[in-house]
């Protein structure tokens, strides 16, 4: 019986984590999106992101959806499988990202 409620006392305490987590990152996270995601890629990690202001490598980004909510720095970029510096403002682009990303998840820069 009493393993049983140390579970549900530690399922609580990362519940708080998590939560406390996230409202950590909406703090940082304010204003527009700069850009949304239209498609990932599961096996090699890559989501693509169509931007709506020019975004150069090395720029901190969060990624928040309905499942996702995490920073990310932009390590890798391609366009036309040839890599980029800066991504234009208005096109496609793909990213290396550390997480799963989905269809329709804003983008905003820290």
């Amino acid at each position: 019986m009493a393993i049983k409620a140390k579970k549900i006392v530690g399922a609580a305490h990362k519940r708080a984590k998590k939560a406390d987590k996230k409202a950590k990152l909406a703090q940082k996270v304010q204003g527009k999106p700069i850009g949304s995601v239209t498609h990932f890629f599961t096996k090699i990690k890559v989501a693509i992101v169509k931007f709506k202001k020019p975004v150069s490598v090395g720029t901190t980004i969060a990624i928040r959806g309905n499942k996702s909510d995490f920073e990310h720095k932009i390590v890798s970029m391609q366009f036309d499988h040839e890599m980029i510096k800066k991504a234009p403002k208005g096109k496609e682009v793909g990213i290396k990202v550390s997480k799963r990303v989905r269809e329709g998840d804003s983008v905003f820069e820290v």
